[in-house]
């Protein structure tokens, strides 16, 4: 019996996830097959643990209708562009100028979907997760990077490029004189505010939770990231994820430095106790491939 599947990929920094399903069924009828989870090496390892892990989960005579891409990046997302899943310039080494779509659609002759991996998390948030039934969601992740997507109805957000909100610039505390953590920007908010910029300003062994002042610093800097998308993309809501946003009590207080960065203006575009909201699925990024996989599937 023929079965149409799809796969699902989410590249991240130090982690590669995969999993193969159904092509025609809901999230809930997943194929019994486990989630694949390698270390992220060089681009060409990884091509050999995905192929090997794919195949291995297809029986003879399935077929391989689509796969979703959540990446890393720096990348190209364009869909008319005929580069599109190249990788540009970024510090994580040999994968600059590698296309892992390519590659993957070439040795498992599938069509492939690229999202930024923000990208793909804020599609599987909006709808499946924390953002469900709302048409405009704004999804950040604060870990070693900051990155985010605006997602429309299920379409996320493409340009020039994809957004790069963690490079936006924020107005630096005149006390706060550790330098950026970004090659590029002397107080950008990935520079002054993702785990390797809060690294800088904590003593061994210390956390971010033991020290209310740094979480202070932490949440008006992001207050001041998320008034900037509420004002430039007007998002019904905004989902704060990474390992950063896990820090007991940031969020809270994110949302109440925001109000103040908001001022009197655009009240109304942050009104209600939960504009910000924490991830409701456990792979956001992984659950996104799916849903672009399954949804590359069902066109053809």
């Amino acid at each position: 019996m023929t079965r149409p599947l799809i796969a699902a990929i989410e590249t991240g920094g130090t982690k590669i996830l995969c999993r193969v399903a159904t092509a025609d069924a809901d999230r809930q009828a997943a194929l019994d097959v486990p989630t694949h989870r390698f270390a992220t090496t060089t681009p060409q390892q990884a091509v050999i643990d995905l192929v090997g892990a794919i195949q291995a989960d297809l029986r003879p005579g399935d077929t391989l209708a689509a796969i979703g891409l959540a990446s890393f990046g720096p990348l190209i997302v364009d869909p008319a562009s005929p580069d599109r899943g190249l990788m540009l310039p970024t510090p994580k080494p040999h994968w600059s100028g590698f296309n892992l779509a390519a590659a993957l659609a070439q040795r498992l002759g599938a069509p492939v979907v690229v999202e930024t991996d923000v990208a793909a998390a804020a599609i599987a948030e909006q709808a499946i997760g924390a953002a469900r039934g709302l048409d405009a969601v704004a999804y950040v992740t604060v870990g070693s990077g900051i990155g985010g997507a605006l997602c429309l109805e299920g379409r996320t957000l493409k340009g020039a490029l994809h957004p790069e909100i963690g490079h936006l610039r924020l107005h630096r505390r005149l006390d706060d004189t550790t330098p950026s953590a970004c090659p590029f920007h002397t107080d950008c908010a990935e520079g002054l505010t993702a785990g390797p910029a809060l690294g800088r300003r904590l003593a061994a062994g210390e956390t971010l939770a033991e020290r209310p002042d740094l979480k202070a610093l932490a949440a008006d800097y992001l207050a001041q990231l998320c008034a900037s998308l509420a004002l430039a993309w007007s998002p019904r809501c905004i989902v704060l994820g990474g390992g950063v946003m896990s820090t007991p009590g940031l969020v809270d207080a994110v949302a109440a430095a925001l109000k103040t960065a908001m001022g009197d203006y655009g009240a109304p575009m942050i009104a209600g106790p939960d504009y910000l909201r924490t991830p409701a699925l456990d792979h956001s990024g992984l659950e996104g491939a799916l849903l672009v996989a399954r949804r590359q599937a069902s066109s053809r």
